[in-house]
Parts: C-alpha cells; structure tokens; sequence
C-alpha cells in the first residue's frame, strides 16, 4: 500500500511526456493498458520498456529539443512513440495516417524536423534509456497541427502541463475495485484521441483500440467484448444509429462521452438509453448510462469545460459547454475585448495551464490568438450564462451576415435537422451581391428517405425567421469530413458552383 501510495504521488506531480508510462507502470503494473483489434495485448510494464528502447533509437537518430514527425498508422504504438521521443528530449509531431503525402510533407518542413519514424523498426534499438531527459513541464512537449480547415495547418506548441498535468489525477480512479474498458476509434495525432488514451493510461481504465471507426464494428466490439465506455465525436453517433445501434445490446455501457463537436441533445438521450447504470445478477440491466460531454480545442491540450447527464436524469444536454474544469477561467468579449453581460453573446476567451505557448513558426497567429496576458481567443461565439456557464452558439467563421443579420450556421443546422428525413445538415453562407452572404444547406438524407428542396424550405420558413431560411439546397450521401469526422465546410462552397 504505502509503494502504490508512493508511486500515485510520483504520479501527480511534475510529469512529463517522457516519464509518464513508467510512473504508472509502477502503479499498474501487469494489468493491460491496451488490447488491438489484432488480438494483441500490452500491460503496463511491457508499454514502459517499449518506450525505453525506442527512446534510446530515437537518441542516436535526432539532437535534443529537435522536432520528430511521427507517421505511423493509428495503433496504440502511435501514442507511445510520443511519449519515446520525449524520452529522448526531442519534440514529437504525431500526423495522422489519413493525411495526404503533400500534407505530411507541409508539417516535416514546416516543424524542422530532423527525423520522421514510418516504422518502429527505426527506432527499436537493443538498449534502453533508463532515465528521461529532464525537461520543465512548461516546455514545449509536443506539436499538435492543426486540421487546416481554414488554410495551412498549423503547428500548437503544447506543453507537459497541457498534455500530461491536467489528467494524472487520474490515477486515484478505483480502476481495481470493477471492470472498465472503453472502445477507442479516435485518430491518435489529434488532440481528442491523445489526450482520451493519457487519461485512460492514468485512470487504469484498458482500451480496446481500432485503428478506423466504422460504425459496425464500433458496434460490435461494444456488444460482444461488453465494453463499458466509449469516446466518440457527435458524428460518430449519427453513423452509429444509422448502422442500427437501437437494435443492438449495448446495456453494458454505462458512460456514453462526446467532444470536438456540439452534440444534439436528442441523440444523446436516445444512446443514455442504450446503455445502463449496472446489470443486477438475476435481474439485468437496470436505468441508463450517463453521457458525458466535453468542450475542448487543440490550442487547450484537450479539454477545459464539461457537464455529465447522470442516469435517468434530463439534465446536462443541449448548448451548454458546461461548468469550467479546475484551473480555468473564462470571460465572453465583444469585438472591443469589453466583457458582456449575463443573456450577451461574446467570443470566449479561455486561460489555464493547457493553453498554448503559441504556434510554431507563426509569431503573428500566436500574437493573434494568445494575449500578452495569457488569454487564449478561442473563436467560439457563447451566450453567457449564469453561474458561470456559457452556451455555444457557433464558430465566428460560422457566423453569415446575411442582409445586415447575424445567421448563425449552427442554430440553423440543428432546426433542420429535427426534420424527420434528414439525418445531418451542413449550413454555410455563400457570397451574394446584394446580400452580402446567402445561407445555403449541404442536406444528407436519411436512408430510403425521399425530400425537395422545395419541402425543406418550408420546414425551414416554419421554423425559423426569414432572413435565416437557406437561400440554396444541395443533397449529397455523404460530406467532407476531416479526420475527426468534423464536416470539412470550405469543401462545401464548390457545390454551389
């Protein structure tokens, strides 16, 4: 007992992205940190070795404080090849697999980076780095690029606070006392997926990992291994009960988690439905799971507000990010930086230990985004609410000036999706020369579904002012997603010619 003490404490404090595998494996020892698709499994131990050796490659390979590109596919290898090169005193920049070569050829020459790793065969060496290269956990640990919706992707310095202080509380998590495995198919290189699998890694909670979400075999894993957590994106659900998940046994779940996206209230409450508070022997599944939803950026190192909708309970859903996470502040300014009242809407500025340094090589985008003072300008328009909530209301990029009006794209998409044929909504504003922007739809039906435009314009016109009813309509199967699944909107501009 007075060891594992010992060890939670070691945990706790000072941690860096190079030390904290083998700080929890002296926590958790044997038990199994991740099991793959491929039936392969690794415990505590044997990941913390992993990152020893490959640390020691990497050294030979790269100088101290040099970037590292990490372009390996999306195993769990991925996330502990970060955790080698900051062993190593070197800066890792995992990219996602689904890039393209011109992409990953962007952030190789955009970071500096010295070496990139396609395999871990470059860096399994015989020896061992037994101690990691000390380092400040306000230094940079890791470049995170951004998903470049809005030009070239950009490189978020990121520090061990950010990536490993905020979640090592983790470890105080019962994780001994029942049995816990979340379903993991996020893309590790994001920040949403990584900082999943480090609080996961903290709380001993196992992972059963695929390396690619397809909604089938998400909802196979659930059902047959009886997972009882899953961590997906707003869009992930959507797909999930298009492929049937009402028809599937998923009652072993019992926390349903969101993030990246604003998640629609409805289809949170039917999955609390799917799953369960506990199965009773002899009696089954009893209540519902919890949903828990987390509001976060890349620029944050993961999360910085959340709110949970407990079982049975119709409560912690809809627009709100939710109550702010320890050790973050928030204000909602308007366009002259003035703080706005309760009921106001505002731009959220956000300031804690995950903010970011700045971006790399981009002095003026930092000096944009990041105040002298520490305040990061997120670019999310919030209403504020009281006791210190704040309400979404959409991205300033996602705000069309239509005719003098403000239209917010995310107000509009959800109305039109409460229509029972369509399945998703993509709002957008083109160009118009007397309006300024028109707002236009990108409509994805749903299956075996049959709609006009004609007929969603009059739902629209129903349910919403004139001035925010959608000029133009385009249905398609599928849209542009980025890596996380988020709809990939500038592609949107070329179907309307």
């Amino acid at each position: 007992m007075r060891a594992l003490t010992r060890a939670r404490l070691i945990v706790r404090h000072n941690e860096t992205l190079g030390s904290v595998m083998h700080s929890l494996a002296e926590v958790h020892g044997g038990r199994i940190l991740v099991e793959e698709d491929d039936g392969s499994r690794l415990t505590y131990l044997q990941a913390a070795k992993r990152v020893s050796r490959w640390a020691a490659g990497v050294q030979v390979q790269a100088s101290a404080g040099s970037r590292v590109v990490i372009h390996t596919p999306n195993h769990y290898e991925l996330f502990l090849l970060c955790l080698a090169v900051s062993r190593a005193g070197c800066i890792p920049v995992p990219v996602n697999p689904q890039m393209r070569p011109d992409e990953v050829a962007h952030v190789v020459a955009d970071s500096g980076a010295e070496l990139v790793i396609r395999s871990v065969h470059q860096v399994d060496d015989a020896d061992t780095l037994d101690e990691p290269v000390l380092t400040e956990p306000d230094a940079v640990a890791a470049l995170f690029y951004t998903s470049g919706t809005t030009g070239k992707p950009k490189g978020a310095e990121l520090t061990h606070r950010a990536l490993v202080g905020q979640v090592t509380a983790g470890v105080a998590w019962p994780a001994p006392l029942r049995r816990d495995e979340m379903a993991f198919a996020l893309p590790i290189a994001h920040i949403m997926g990584f900082a999943v699998l480090m609080g996961a890694a903290c709380c001993g909670i196992p992972i059963y990992l695929l390396p690619r979400f397809r909604p089938d075999e998400v909802l196979d894993a659930i059902e047959s291994r009886r997972s009882t957590i899953f961590v997906g994106v707003p869009a992930m659900y959507r797909m999930m009960l298009e492929a049937g998940a009402d028809q599937r046994d998923l009652s072993s779940v019992r926390v349903w988690a969101s993030g990246a996206d604003a998640m629609p209230g409805d289809l949170a409450r039917q999955f609390k439905q799917f799953g369960a508070t506990a199965t009773l022997p002899l009696v089954g599944p009893v209540g519902e799971a919890a949903f828990v939803e987390g509001y976060g950026m890349v620029e944050v190192g993961g999360g910085v507000a959340a709110k949970v909708s407990p079982p049975l309970l119709d409560l912690g859903l809809g627009e709100s990010v939710g109550f702010q996470l320890p050790g973050y502040r928030f204000r909602v300014v308007d366009e002259e930086g003035a703080e706005v009242r309760t009921g106001g809407t505002g731009e959220l500025w956000v300031r804690g230990p995950g903010v970011i340094k700045g971006y790399w090589n981009a002095p003026e985008v930092s000096a944009a985004t990041v105040t002298d003072d520490g305040w990061l300008r997120t670019g999310d328009l919030v209403r504020k609410g009281p006791l210190g909530t704040v309400l979404f209301v959409g991205r300033q990029k996602d705000v069309i000036k239509h005719g003098g009006y403000s239209v917010y794209a995310l107000e509009v998409q959800e109305t039109i999706e409460r229509h029972p044929d369509v399945s998703e909504a993509a709002v957008i504003g083109i160009p118009d020369e007397r309006k300024g922007e028109i707002p236009a739809a990108v409509i994805r039906l749903r299956e075996g579904a049959e709609l006009s435009s004609s007929a969603l314009e009059r739902w629209a016109d129903e349910h919403l002012a004139d001035y925010k009813v959608p000029r133009r309509w385009v249905m398609v199967d599928e849209l542009p997603r980025t890596g996380t699944h988020k709809v990939q909107k500038r592609d949107l501009l070329d179907l309307f010619g």
